[in-house]
């Protein structure tokens, strides 16, 4: 790590995403949507640039049930308990492995136990001073969608409202206990999760779709995670500005990447940057890949006076999973870019 950079404490990354206050500098998170190893033999070189700039929050992986694959010791730890249907290279959202409702009570009668031993990832180093989160992917619609197919997931909102309360209710039961048992023997500050709820343009249904299917599992999980200590990050791609007013309402604290041109960040900004933490991310679309170095820096100050609040809200990351095309001196740019404006603003001296 350059010079004397140092990771932010956890009780300094706890102000700022409280809004209680900055710390010295804008915290930042890019590292944790960058895999050195997608850039194959220059993994190296990557990996050194990633080292040069502090990441605030150390992650950790838990290891929740696949669809259709269980681990040796335990069968029945996975989604469903019949074995994939489908060929290889079938397309993910094409995937309608619960093709027929009537299996539900089957698969909700062999759940997954998030009793599992093997689902907190063992050789994690002992906590330090440092912000922990623990990361699983696909929450609620983006879990609905992968067992039932992108198609019949959005009409199931309309055709099958039981049985999709009944899925939502038991992921919910497991998740409870997985950020339960994930308090307990890893002692996080935070649970991440993800669930792209918008598109390109819009959102990918109703606010009334959302308020009935998502927004109370959404509240019973966050207010969980609140009662264990834990502040509760949501990764959601797309135009997601319709469900920002309920998210705040329901106390989520963490919201991320605010998708480039999808929304409007300055008014995102301006209405919901008091009340929630932005943890903003970069365009990973346009300007990292196929911008120069000098625009990528623009686009950090750009995407920092925009954000920035005096009482904190503010974190940086990339949009998404940074692509095998991202040049090394851009991501450097960014980084560097990260770290010294955002100390510079944070002092009063951009």
């Amino acid at each position: 790590m350059s010079g004397n950079r140092q990771p932010l404490t956890r009780e300094q990354m706890k102000r700022v995403i409280e809004g209680r206050g900055n710390a010295g500098r804008i915290p930042i998170a890019v590292q944790a949507w960058v895999d050195p190893n997608v850039f194959g033999t220059k993994a190296d070189e990557y990996r050194a640039v990633l080292n040069e700039t502090p990441c605030d929050i150390e992650k950790i992986n838990l290891n929740i049930p696949q669809i259709f694959d269980a681990p040796a010791d335990d069968p029945s730890y996975r989604w469903l308990n019949f074995d994939n249907p489908f060929p290889a290279g079938t397309a993910l959202d094409a995937v309608s492995a619960l093709d027929d409702w009537e299996k539900l009570d089957s698969v909700l009668a062999d759940f997954p136990s998030p009793d599992y031993p093997g689902l907190i990832p063992k050789n994690v180093p002992p906590k330090g001073d440092r912000y922990r989160v623990g990361l699983w992917w696909y929450w609620l619609f983006e879990r609905l969608w992968s067992v039932r197919g992108m198609e019949n997931a959005l009409c199931d909102f309309y055709e099958n409202e039981e049985e999709v309360h009944r899925l939502f209710r038991a992921l919910t039961n497991f998740y409870k206990g997985m950020l339960t048992r994930a308090k307990m023997e890893l002692d996080l500050d935070a649970v991440w999760t993800s669930d792209d709820i918008g598109t390109q343009t819009s959102a990918f249904f109703s606010l009334e779709i959302f308020q009935t299917f998502f927004k109370p599992y959404y509240q019973e999980l966050i207010e969980h995670a609140h009662s264990l200590g834990m502040h509760f990050w949501l990764h959601t791609c797309g135009n997601v500005r319709s469900f920002i007013p309920d998210l705040i309402e329901i106390g989520l604290d963490v919201l991320h990447p605010i998708q480039k041109h999808t929304m409007d960040e300055k008014e995102i900004a301006e209405q919901f940057g008091n009340d929630i933490c932005i943890w903003a991310g970069i365009d990973v679309q346009r300007v990292v890949p196929f911008g120069t170095p000098q625009e990528v820096r623009e686009e950090v100050r750009a995407m920092i006076n925009t954000y920035y609040r005096p009482q904190g809200r503010l974190i940086l990351a990339a949009g998404n999973n940074m692509t095998v095309d991202t040049p090394l001196e851009n991501l450097r740019a960014l980084l560097e870019e990260a770290y010294t404006y955002g100390t510079k603003i944070v002092e009063g001296r951009p």
